[in-house]
């Protein structure tokens, strides 16, 4: 599917990170944008850079969590456009408790981002993308739908649930014109551990500061470079992505040793914190 001139493209969490990234180069291909972000500053930064470049540029201050506000997206773009080609359900939220700790209110809020956000994105813009000659959902996972970490048993949760969900629907919308591409980042330098719930850190880190060092040491891959895979793979109609040698790493791994991987996986990032520790001192 070929980004052209008249595309027009729905994007959440565009206020930062790869949504911000993905607006950015989109919007030098002149694609049409209707930006969606709960970071309303954020977002009108972003949307007036676009535009200042000559941008058709939209934005609507959305919480992805509600499925009211994916709804209102949904109709907003049906008013700027006639109907999206592309959405990019990208908004994601972090959170850090063990099982024993974590509260309900807190599951619920990530589940409802995570997960939710992306079940009511692709159903409320499904009868618009059906109209499309062709049309594409981008649903954002995460190399976590494999390998899991201790304390983020609900991210985990979410972005597994976020592919199980995906494939089934790609397989429900076979032989319509809307395919659907699920993307497994590994660690993008974004600022979703800035933006992260932590309630306790104590199995993997000092502290929420050092985790969030130790995530951006570990995190290899630019939102830049993300936001270019995820176009490249649109445009190669593939269904699944892996970003990072990370990802990719992991991925092989899982497929190999599947009942082996995550142990693997929280030994070798234990022995990563405690070399970064000794770097530090």
């Amino acid at each position: 599917m070929k980004i052209q001139t008249d595309t027009a493209i729905v994007i959440t969490g565009a206020a930062s990170g790869i949504g911000r990234a993905l607006a950015q180069e989109l919007g030098a291909r002149q694609a049409r944008l209707l930006l969606a972000d709960i970071d309303e500053a954020g977002l009108q930064q972003v949307a007036a850079q676009l535009q200042a470049s000559g941008v058709t540029c939209y934005t609507l201050v959305t919480d992805t969590g509600q499925e009211a506000a994916l709804a209102a997206l949904a109709a907003e773009s049906v008013r700027l456009f006639g109907a999206a080609d592309i959405l990019i359900n990208n908004a994601g939220v972090g959170l850090v408790a063990p099982v024993e700790k974590l509260s309900t209110a807190d599951a619920q809020w990530l589940m409802n981002i995570n997960f939710w956000g992306v079940v009511h994105g692709c159903r409320h813009f499904l009868p618009q993308l059906r109209g499309r000659p062709r049309a594409l959902l981008v649903n954002i996972s995460s190399i976590f739908a494999m390998v899991s970490m201790p304390t983020q048993s609900i991210y985990n949760a979410a972005k597994a649930a976020v592919r199980g969900f995906s494939d089934a629907l790609r397989e429900e919308l076979r032989g319509t014109p809307v395919a659907l591409l699920c993307v497994h980042p590994g660690g993008i330098k974004t600022a979703i551990a800035d933006n992260s719930r932590f309630v306790d850190v104590s199995m993997v880190a000092a502290s929420p500061q050092e985790m969030r060092s130790n995530f951006s040491e570990a995190a290899r891959t630019t939102p830049r470079q993300a936001a270019l895979a995820i176009i490249r793979a649109i445009e190669a109609d593939k269904t699944r992505l892996l970003i990072g040698f990370d990802a990719r790493l992991l991925d092989f791994l899982y497929r190999l040793a599947p009942t082996r991987v995550t142990p693997w996986f929280t030994a070798l990032a234990r022995l990563g914190r405690e070399r970064l520790a000794r770097k530090r001192r």
